[in-house]
């Protein structure tokens, strides 16, 4: 086990960990840490705690100090200058008449570098557009092409459930998704229905995935010749939440159509047997235990009148009852 604390560099962005080193942080404290890329400004997510070593991933590097005024005051002016970079690139990408969309501008603790984040169907030739920024700003410049699952990530928005995007909230990586899980949950297959705001299928189609992949092990697929409490027949329609299945019973009645759960549903391997052969049985259903109902005595004399109040509360020790019929003689002499 080692002693670690969780930094995180954007407001609902990844958690990172770092050796303290004597640093007496707490959670939603502005801390000044050591990185690859040299000091950052982050919040603390999680104080002083231990973590396994195999979750580590060394080396760790460590905390510098709590976030002092002048720490703050260095980060609002970098925020400022984010503001200022992101209009003079978008002036000067225009002027280089570049096919590129810029997304964000992310500007170092320690002033070092700016970096430029954006989105592009292809690649671009961007070296001159370098050169430009860095004869303006005097540092360090660089461009970062992203997706555009990255794009919506990192502007936000609200999808069309009404809540702000997950990848913006609370998703920390991307995992992949496909067209599969959707026909598993029975949903639309239009692309407009399941595509999020970034043209991508839904983060949240693999949120209940394995939950289907269970639900659907019980169920029979459409069409398949299956033996059910009430006889044979095929599958019309099936509910993977509710495990119900539509069948259309086997007979003259092409209308006698019912739903069973489907513990009361068997699918017949091979399908259909052909004109001669016997019907397998291969339902395995237990009906439910139905709970036991007391006998009523049919000579107990039926209550015609209900049970005073005096009878309801009985006393529940020798004292209440000597109080009681106290309270009667007095009532009496009255």
């Amino acid at each position: 086990m080692t002693e670690v604390i969780s930094v995180r560099f954007a407001e609902r962005g990844k958690k990172y960990l770092f050796d303290p080193q004597g640093v007496d942080a707490h959670a939603g404290d502005k801390i000044v840490v050591e990185t690859a890329k040299g000091l950052e400004l982050g919040t603390v997510a999680e104080a002083c705690h231990a973590v396994e070593d195999a979750d580590i991933i060394r080396p760790l590097r460590g905390a510098v100090r709590i976030a002092t005024a002048e720490d703050l005051k260095t980060e609002e002016a970098n925020r400022r200058l984010e503001k200022e970079a992101m209009v003079i690139c978008k002036d000067k990408i225009a002027a280089f008449g570049l096919d590129m969309k810029l997304v964000a501008v992310e500007c170092a603790f320690d002033g070092n570098k700016i970096l430029f984040y954006f989105t592009s169907d292809g690649r671009v030739d961007f070296r001159e557009l370098v050169k430009d920024l860095a004869s303006v700003f005097r540092t360090r410049i660089e461009l970062r092409q992203i997706g555009v699952r990255d794009e919506t990530k990192l502007l936000g928005g609200l999808g069309i459930c009404g809540r702000p995007y997950c990848c913006s909230q609370f998703l920390r990586d991307f995992e992949p998704i496909s067209t599969k899980m959707a026909k598993n949950q029975s949903m639309s297959l239009n692309p407009a229905k399941i595509s999020g705001s970034c043209g991508r299928l839904m983060c949240c189609l693999r949120y209940e995935q394995e939950a289907y992949e269970s639900l659907v092990k019980n169920i029979p697929r459409n069409g398949a010749f299956v033996q059910t409490t009430g006889g044979y027949g095929s599958v019309l329609q099936s509910n993977v939440l509710r495990q119900q299945i539509k069948v259309r019973m086997d007979g003259t009645d092409e209308t006698d159509i019912r739903v069973f759960d489907a513990d009361q549903v068997a699918t017949v391997p091979g399908g259909r047997p052909k004109a001669g052969e016997s019907l397998p049985n291969v339902l395995k259903y237990v009906p439910p235990e139905e709970p036991e109902v007391p006998e009523e005595d049919p000579w107990k004399a039926p209550q015609l009148f209900a049970e005073s109040e005096a009878q309801k509360e009985k006393p529940k020790s020798a004292q209440q009852r000597r109080r009681r019929k106290k309270g009667q003689r007095k009532d009496k002499n009255r």
